[in-house]
């Protein structure tokens, strides 16, 4: 192996060798100490330290670095305390997750450094977020982010790398090609000899280089980073490498071919350099021995440390406050005239009133620039705000929620629409998996609005009109809102972009253009989390949200004799339940109307609740009134027999004749 030195003084030689080796040695102790328990998991970056030290080393320390599983010289060479890293892997609450993730699921603001989650993908979007956020910033600074020759076959690695060429974002993605995805040999993941050759596919300079050459890998990192500042780019690097470990201790490496790592381990990089030092006369085998020994006594005694902390503690408020960021925000109460507008034009003047308040908001979203989107939201707004913060999108919704969150850590704010809430499957993973539980995890906020255009009644048919609210109802971590009124949809959707977490803000197709209200044109919000009153009576109580509001009052007209007790929810997480005890505690008789279908609706939930905590207040037994247990239908005729409000007037009669 060749080592060229260029300008690298002797001591800088010398540094980078400490650095290569720490992790080699932090490897080899917490192999015995996972054979002793200590620890209940590790992945081996054996073989593959080159990478990851170099290009940490490359890199300014306020530049951002995604790591995945073998990249604990990362870590190292950004100088995390031992003790604390340590204590991470023992599961401690002085590690970075308060023992509620293990091994590298974690990130640390300080150290400039975002932790992978188990779905490899993921990483690659946020890195374009938090590039997007240098290259609006004219920082200069680039983003790089590791992904394995496995990983990159995720549809993450495409959306993301799509992304990045297009908007010319200052990313270095490194494939770390160590030749196997976990049992898989790469010639099952890939059929192109070798990933520099994706790169004309995306338009994107591509550079390969010798993963286990620490000075190759520096030397090439430090070039493209340095021309980045000048010409701000996507670059994939990949750097070929072999993981002469198992993907996990566990798996083991039974499925290599023999002999395969004898001739990997030819291509050591720490032996390699190491013989390249001494024959430079820059260490001695006495120096290298004592060099090592310092480091494991400095290893022993960090682990030993973090072995001392107690044990977790477990206690369920902390967990549970945990799951979001504080928001010290005070509600803004409604200022200056009112104006009639439809529901569409309420959110559309939230969004306007969001951009100036909050220059740092980006805007994210397919046809919302020029086009305005295709229900006219954020029509003029890229002509008053720039294409700079009103960003049209490819067809890409996990790689942009995955920006969204990135420019998040960087400390903007971002609104990700979908174009129709049914297309949210194709970045279920982000929100589900990243948006919701990465401040529980590690403490970083996720300050994203997803904006979601839903719902039936538009003859859409089964792809443009389904409810898609409680699949995200069952994810803590998460706020959900939906709005039924013009008034509520603006001073909702300004509460959404105070609030530093994740909102889901679901916005009803069909009221869009025929609900008309008064609203106030100053700035205001609706508290995220408290129900609206619509009608107060006590015969029945309907408990509903969105379209539902509206067949609700439609139906105690028809039913005109009757006393019904509306409660509009407004907010389905956090769930107002004391607005729902006083409206069960006024009637007896419960019916919980949505438009979603029946089986594992939100109703369900409510229902339950009711059950558990109110029964000594019911007269009857709870019903629900939803929507076939169907995908919805696209003819006007069978879309109605499919909507809950077929069904309300016959519900409503079974419960007052209980």
């Amino acid at each position: 192996m060749k080592f060229d030195r260029r300008l690298l003084a002797d001591n800088e030689l010398i540094d980078i060798y400490n650095r290569l080796v720490l992790p080699r040695m932090i490897e080899e102790k917490m192999l015995i100490y996972l054979r002793q328990g200590k620890i209940s998991k590790w992945f081996s970056g054996v073989g593959q330290e080159a990478i990851s030290v170099g290009c940490a080393l490359a890199m300014d320390d306020e530049e951002y670095i995604l790591t995945m599983h073998r990249n604990l010289g990362v870590f190292t060479t950004r100088n995390i305390p031992l003790e604390r890293l340590f204590a991470q892997f023992q599961g401690k609450a002085e590690g970075f997750t308060k023992g509620r993730d293990r091994s590298f699921h974690f990130g640390s603001k300080e150290h400039k450094i975002v932790g992978m989650i188990s779905h490899l993908g993921p990483q690659l979007g946020i890195a374009d977020g938090i590039a997007l956020s240098q290259l609006l910033d004219k920082s200069g600074r680039s983003t790089l982010v590791f992904t394995g020759d496995g990983g990159a076959s995720e549809g993450d690695f495409h959306e993301a790398l799509n992304v990045a060429a297009v908007w010319g974002l200052p990313v270095i993605f490194v494939v770390e090609n160590n030749q196997w995805g976990l049992s898989t040999p790469s010639s099952e993941q890939f059929n192109c000899e070798q990933f520099i050759d994706k790169g004309i596919g995306y338009g994107m300079q591509a550079e390969q280089v010798d993963g286990n050459n620490i000075l190759d890998v520096y030397h090439k990192v430090s070039e493209l980073r340095e021309s980045i500042k000048e010409n701000p780019r996507p670059i994939l690097l990949e750097c070929i490498t072999f993981r002469m470990r198992g993907h996990e201790e566990a798996s083991g490496t039974k499925y290599y071919p023999e002999g395969l790592q004898d001739k990997w381990s030819e291509f050591d990089p720490i032996d390699n350099f190491e013989q390249f030092l001494i024959n430079s006369g820059l260490l001695t085998d006495e120096l290298i021995k004592t060099r090592k020994e310092a480091m494991k006594v400095d290893i022993s005694a960090s682990f030993e440390r973090a072995l001392s902390y107690s044990k977790m503690s477990t206690e369920v408020e902390e967990e549970v406050s945990d799951l979001f960021a504080s928001n010290s925000r005070e509600t803004v109460q409604p200022s200056g005239e009112v104006k009639e507008m439809r529901f569409v034009d309420a959110i559309a003047d939230g969004m306007a009133q969001a951009m100036q308040k909050h220059p740092d908001l980006i805007l994210m979203g397919q046809d919302i620039a020029d086009y305005g989107g295709v229900f006219k939201v954020t029509d003029g707004l890229s002509k008053k705000y720039s294409k700079d913060r009103v960003r049209n999108t490819p067809l890409c919704e996990s790689a942009i929620l995955g920006a969204g969150l990135g420019l998040s850590i960087t400390g903007k704010k971002a609104m990700v629409e979908m174009q129709f809430s049914d297309f949210v499957t194709c970045g279920f993973n982000q929100i589900v998996n990243n948006l919701a539980k990465i401040h529980w995890r590690w403490g970083q906020n996720a300050d994203i609005v997803v904006r979601m255009p839903t719902g039936a009644g538009v003859g859409a048919g089964p792809f443009h009109s389904q409810s898609t609210e409680a699949w995200f109802f069952h994810t803590p971590g998460l706020k959900i809102v939906y709005p039924s009124t013009p008034e509520d949809a603006k001073g909702l959707l300004l509460a959404a972009f105070e609030d530093p977490n994740p909102v889901m803000f679901f916005e009803h197709k069909y009221l869009y253009r025929s609900l008309v209200g008064n609203v106030p044109e100053g700035y205001y919000t609706v508290e995220i989390g408290k129900a609206r009153q619509v009608k107060e009576g006590n015969d029945v109580s309907i408990i509903t949200y969105g379209l539902g509001v509206q067949w609700a009052e439609q139906a105690a007209e028809r039913f005109s004799s009757i006393s019904f007790d509306i409660v509009d929810l407004r907010s389905l997480a956090p769930l107002d339940f004391d607005s729902i005890e006083a409206s069960v505690s006024r009637t007896g008789k419960v019916i919980i109307l949505h438009e979603d279908s029946l089986t594992g609706g939100i109703g369900g939930e409510i229902s339950a609740r009711i059950n558990e905590k109110l029964f000594h207040l019911l007269d009857a037994p709870v019903m629900r009134c939803a929507s076939l247990d169907t995908p919805i239908p696209f003819a006007a005729e069978l879309e109605k027999q499919y909507l809950a409000n077929d069904k309300l007037d016959e519900v409503i009669q079974t419960i007052l004749d209980y």
